[in-house]
């Protein structure tokens, strides 16, 4: 309970780079990863794990051979997942999503499989979130996907312009506190 406690105050503390005061649900969750291929060996990212409840439900789907490199900037957060997530699969960087493609150099990576972020887009500034975006399309392994929630559609047209318009799809997630929209982008 402290734990809930302590990222409550975190999370409200930082909502300009946290986004949101409660985990993600279930079901938010299940239709984020719903068209992600987990049987296969892949190099997944992660933008914005905060407590970790997404990163949990990807490393439970991982095959053994997959990698996770997750971005996360707040010193808080990024403790805790350090500290409690304990997988050889898993990367914790304190890192900012921006650089991507530097922190992915420094592994060895040129390209990913899929990128999952829970950053909130639409409370960012403008030149970083298209950094964020151009800087992950371009490590984006061709017919890879890019999936993002949020809870508008603010970011929508900005989504549709880097990704093209018809490599984009909308869903909504009502179970959620507050309800969600994600945005299923496909690099082709």
């Amino acid at each position: 309970m402290l734990k809930q406690i302590a990222f409550f105050k975190e999370a409200v503390k930082n909502i300009k780079t946290s986004g949101s005061v409660m985990p993600s649900s279930r079901f938010l969750i299940k239709k984020m990863l719903r068209n992600i291929d987990f049987s296969k060996d892949l190099i997944l990212v992660e933008f914005g794990p905060a407590n970790g409840i997404i990163t949990s439900e990807i490393l439970k789907r991982m095959s053994a051979n997959s990698k996770l490199i997750c971005f996360e900037i707040n010193p808080v957060f990024y403790q805790f997942l350090t500290e409690n997530i304990k997988d050889e699969r898993v990367i914790i960087l304190q890192e900012s999503a921006e650089n991507i493609s530097l922190e992915l150099e420094k592994k060895g990576i040129k390209e990913i499989d899929f990128c999952i972020s829970s950053l909130p887009l639409a409370m960012m500034p403008k030149e970083v979130c298209e950094k964020i975006i151009k800087n992950t399309i371009k490590v984006l392994k061709p017919n890879s996907g890019f999936v993002q929630y949020q809870y508008s559609l603010q970011y929508y047209k900005p989504l549709k312009n880097l990704f093209n318009k018809k490599n984009i799809r909308l869903n909504f997630v009502f179970l959620n506190f507050p309800p969600a929209f994600i945005y299923n982008c496909e690099k082709k």
